[in-house]
């Protein structure tokens, strides 16, 4: 499947806690249960990619101190 076609973030972040609200119901059986949980994995890691993407994209516009606007890269601290 394309990138393009694949679930925005925040349909693949509801469907995710849907699963989660599944899961800890307990009323699955095993067959289903472990078919939602491959399921969450593979959306976790679909999530994941893309925060990953829009930290590489995010820029902040600072004032240097002569006042002019600059782009700064953003920088996480881990």
């Amino acid at each position: 499947m394309a990138e393009q076609d694949k679930p925005s973030f925040e349909a693949s972040l509801a469907r995710l806690e849907e699963i989660v609200r599944l899961l800890e119901a307990g009323d699955l059986g095993l067959d289903a249960a472990l078919r939602l949980y491959e399921e969450g994995v593979k959306l976790s890691g679909h999530c994941a990619r893309l925060l990953d993407g829009a930290e590489k994209r995010i820029e902040l516009v600072t004032r240097a101190k002569d006042g002019a606007l600059e782009l700064e890269e953003f920088k996480v601290e881990r």
